[in-house]
């Protein structure tokens, strides 16, 4: 049987992943504001007609590079990040002999929950 996916994760693996997961998570979110506001900054000083470069930039570029590795973290291991600020997450899975996704959010303590690769979280059923 061919699968869409190279990794397929059991509950357990998934569930160990879980405390680097609220890092990459957190870093992803921090990062995502700081570049937020970084923008705005950037986009009224260039009102302005201000040369932009220095600091603010550097330290835009560096924030640009920790998103992209703490989002890396995720896609090499092919976990789908639903939304952000939900923590949502889809880990791909086999369950019953199906490909399905094993789907959590970060409010949620442990995995229980999966459901079929295109229903999405309305399709979640208890593990």
């Amino acid at each position: 049987m061919a699968y869409q996916f190279s990794k397929h994760y059991t509950r357990e693996e998934a569930q160990a992943l879980l405390p680097d997961i609220h890092q990459w998570l957190a870093t992803l979110t921090a990062c995502r504001d700081e570049l937020m506001q970084a923008d705005e900054e950037i986009t009224r000083l260039l009102g302005f007609g201000d040369d932009l470069g220095g600091q603010s930039i550097n330290d835009s570029v560096r924030t640009q590079v920790l998103f992209q590795e703490a989002l890396r973290e995720f896609v090499s291991r092919e976990i789908q990040i639903k939304d952000i600020d939900r923590g949502l997450l889809d880990f791909p899975a086999i369950v019953a002999g199906r490909e399905v996704f094993l789907c959590w959010e970060k409010s949620e303590e442990t995995i229980e929950f999966w459901h079929d690769l295109e229903t999405g979280y309305s399709g979640r059923m208890p593990l």
